[in-house]
């Protein structure tokens, strides 16, 4: 043990200071040893715990020396601060210079009992927890105030992505979340300490921060970090139940009301209203696709979390493989309001397309009624899920512009016709007609092609003047737009047929 160790014990690091001296408190402790004056000659390894004041500074700064010629740990002082004089002489000589308004009887007690088993202040720290939390149910404010007690240090609760679930933590960002192991960080003044609660991935961390004085502990902190952890997963089982239930509860809800070919009865509506769900006014679907294995359960607060970043206030529903959803209106909504919806829900879709793979479809406004929009969006997911030229994102307005496309550019001539007249992009790097269609399919948008590609605006713009320039073309007018809409349609199904 060294004596920063010890100065790390609770017991130590409250009524303890270290006046002077500080570059020795690295030294190796052996021993705590009494002594009534400044008499005595230190062994090599000792503190040296003088039990009354002395009675004058010659005598501290005596003791000091021979505590620098005996290689001692330090010097610990009851009462007040010596005089300036004895404090730069503990500074030159690096012998710790401690001063404590406690018994110095009792500091001794407990250095001597951490010196003879190194393990009791860690078994002291984990039954201290496992009695604190308990056997009850607790949720992450909870355990986290309770840790923060017990450690006095910054605790906190993370979830997958690292972000603060409770609690306060500087250097949260520094948690490896994708590596489900025990961490220990080194910080500029301390340690960073992580344990995962496992179920069967890491969802929830537990993690605190040691500075100072208190970084020595980090043996004893990481053992009660995997105590605590536990009392985390009880908490995330029991969540995740309580989610699921509520989650089996929507999707058969949404079910129900899917299934009306009339209007909903009295019994209906009381289980919509009870789920906050208003069925009144005009609704505009969504759907959210995602592969097989991703857990919707316990994925949809992320899902929530992209729709409100673009305020959209939706109802969203685990529902099959995917999320199901509407945005209602008071009034029946402009076609410059349904624009900018698209616009926004383009932007949730490329945010969790980055995260889930999802492929998102979007229904046209209906009064007074979920089936239709909803059987529409749910279409446009599906003809989503297999179109990356669109970004995997259609708006059923749009798929209906793209079916008639498709059905003029099938024939045995156009294809041909359709490949000369862009073989000139064919060579050119950036994949201009894969640019090209996504420019045309949302009508001329920097910003929206800009998205759909996953490029900056500006290098849309780019390619799209490279694009006049080499077709000898002016897409500002209809006509050739038209033309090129349509044989880039007809070369890209190619592209995918082959």
């Amino acid at each position: 043990m060294i004596l920063r160790q010890l100065l790390a014990l609770p017991s130590w690091a409250g009524p303890v200071r270290v006046c002077s001296g500080e570059s020795g408190l690295d030294r190796p402790l052996k021993t705590v040893k009494a002594a009534l004056d400044a008499s005595g000659t230190p062994a090599p390894g000792e503190l040296v715990a003088v039990l009354r004041p002395l009675g004058s500074d010659w005598q501290i700064d005596a003791l000091l020396r021979r505590c620098a010629d005996a290689r001692a740990a330090g010097v610990l002082l009851p009462g007040a601060e010596p005089l300036a004089a004895s404090r730069l002489l503990a500074e030159r000589l690096s012998v710790p210079l401690l001063v404590t308004s406690a018994d110095p009887l009792d500091l001794l007690v407990d250095a001597r009992l951490a010196l003879a088993a190194p393990d009791l202040d860690r078994a002291d720290a984990v039954l201290a927890a496992h009695r604190a939390l308990g056997e009850r149910l607790r949720p992450p404010e909870e355990i986290v105030t309770v840790l923060r007690r017990l450690l006095d240090a910054p605790v906190a609760v993370l979830d997958d992505r690292g972000e603060v679930l409770a609690g306060e933590l500087a250097e949260a960002a520094r948690v490896r979340v994708h590596e489900p192991v025990p961490q220990r960080v080194a910080l500029a003044d301390g340690v960073l300490l992580a344990h995962p609660a496992v179920l069967p991935q890491p969802a929830v961390w537990l993690a605190a921060e040691l500075t100072g004085a208190k970084a020595p502990r980090a043996d004893v902190v990481a053992a009660t970090l995997a105590v605590a952890a536990g009392a985390v997963q009880r908490w995330l089982l029991a969540h995740r139940l309580e989610l699921e239930r509520d989650a089996r509860s929507r999707s058969a809800l949404l079910g129900d009301l899917l299934r009306q070919d009339t209007e909903p009865g009295a019994d209906l509506r009381r289980r919509a209203a009870d789920a906050g769900w208003r069925l009144g006014g005009w609704h505009v679907g969504l759907r959210i696709g995602v592969p097989a294995d991703v857990d919707t359960v316990s994925r949809t607060q992320e899902v929530v979390r992209a729709l409100r970043a673009e305020s959209i206030d939706a109802v969203t529903v685990e529902h099959g493989e995917g999320w199901t959803g509407w945005v209602t209106f008071e009034q029946e909504p402009t076609a410059e309001r349904v624009r900018a919806l698209s616009a926004r829900l383009r932007a949730v879709h490329h945010s969790l397309r980055r995260t889930l793979d999802a492929h998102l479809g979007v229904g046209r406004p209906h009064a007074d009624g979920l089936t239709a929009t909803v059987a529409e969006a749910t279409d446009a997911a599906r003809l989503a899920a297999a179109r990356p030229e669109t970004g995997h994102f259609l708006h059923v307005d749009q798929l209906g512009m793209a079916q008639l496309l498709l059905e003029w550019t099938r024939t045995d001539t156009f294809e041909p016709a359709a490949r000369a007249l862009l073989a000139p992009l064919v060579s050119v790097p950036g994949d201009l007609i894969r640019t090209l269609a996504a420019y045309l399919d949302v009508e001329s948008s920097l910003a929206e092609t800009a998205t759909v590609l996953g490029i900056h605006r500006n290098t849309v713009a780019a390619r799209i003047s490279r694009i006049e320039q080499l077709l000898q073309v002016d897409l500002s007018r209809p006509d050739e737009r038209l033309a090129l809409h349509l044989a880039a349609r007809a070369v890209i199904l190619a592209r995918s047929a082959e």
